[in-house]
């Protein structure tokens, strides 16, 4: 794995399940070197295909290990195309987490399955993770509804240092609303939490000095937008710039860029230019990459 300079940039993703229905809900690659312009590799065909559970992946992430040669791929076991009952799903949808590893980004391991929900979890969505520098291991955390899907959603967490085996889960973040889609950056040793009020679908801004530390609210601009989710938020190379890249599945359907150049005052605008990509794009992580890296993704799967 390269750790060298980080000048391109790795979107992993689903597409919108109209344009390729059973294939829809997988993991497709798209790759960029400024963040606004990408091309889906592939062939804009998955990277990765779920055999497991429920044989979709919705949601996927990707970290790239601090302390050792290895990427870490996750994301929700979930196929709506099959399930067809977003009710049901949050009642008795899977418990697992969809996981891949590799050291290249090239070739990946074995698909596997791993349980991270609470004993009752109707569901467990969007998992995300992070790495802890204060304990050396991995938090990651995701959305659950306890009691089969009585309870609101609730984000919940658990360490990792393999992504093999998970504390006991806990909660993470609980409000009056539900609470989905949470996705974290860090930025001169501040943590900064996006996540989705599912109740009035919106997006929320918090920051802490430590990832299970207290989160302060900010006042952010962003509670003025209804309609989104997804939050997957990077910093732009050589700038002091932030791309929040939001899923407006409400009205536009897509992806849509806001820029900030200070986290702390929340404030985001609107990209002057839409995302530039050849797919429909839903819910994913971004993860800045070196430039060997994006060549030797489009070497391996071509443009």
């Amino acid at each position: 794995m390269n750790k060298g300079k980080q000048e391109a940039y790795l979107f992993v993703h689903f597409i919108h399940e109209k344009e390729s229905k059973e294939n829809a809900e997988q993991v497709y690659f798209s790759v960029s070197k400024d963040g606004l312009r990408w091309e889906t590799v592939n062939d804009k065909k998955p990277v990765l295909t779920s055999t497991l559970g429920d044989c979709g992946v919705r949601d996927p992430f990707i970290i790239r290990s601090p302390k050792e040669n290895k990427f870490y791929l996750i994301g929700t076991d979930l196929s709506i195309y099959y399930r067809r009952d977003w009710e049901a799903v949050q009642r008795s949808g899977s418990q697992h987490m969809v996981v891949w590893e590799s050291n290249d980004l090239v070739k990946w391991s074995e698909q596997r399955l791993v349980k991270v929900g609470p004993e009752t979890a109707g569901c467990v969505w969007a998992p995300e993770a992070i790495y802890d520098k204060e304990t050396d291991d991995f938090l990651v955390f995701w959305a659950s509804r306890e009691n089969f899907g009585a309870e609101k959603q609730k984000i919940y967490y658990s360490k990792t240092t393999d992504f093999i085996t998970f504390t006991e889960p806990k909660i993470y973040i609980e409000r009056e609303n539900h609470i989905i889609d949470t996705t974290i950056i860090e930025e001169q040793g501040r943590y900064y939490r996006f996540s989705k009020d599912e109740t009035v679908k919106s997006i929320t801004v918090e920051v802490s000095d430590h990832l299970l530390g207290e989160f302060t609210t900010l006042d952010t601009n962003l509670g003025e937008l209804y309609g989104v989710e997804g939050p997957a938020c990077f910093k732009l190379k050589g700038e002091e710039k932030w791309c929040l890249l939001l899923d407006h599945y409400e009205v536009e359907k897509k992806y849509i860029p806001y820029y900030s150049t200070d986290l702390h005052a929340a404030q985001f605008v609107k990209s002057e230019e839409d995302m530039d990509i050849a797919v429909n794009s839903k819910h994913g992580g971004v993860m800045p990459i070196t430039l060997d890296e994006y060549h030797a993704v489009i070497a391996a799967y071509g443009r």
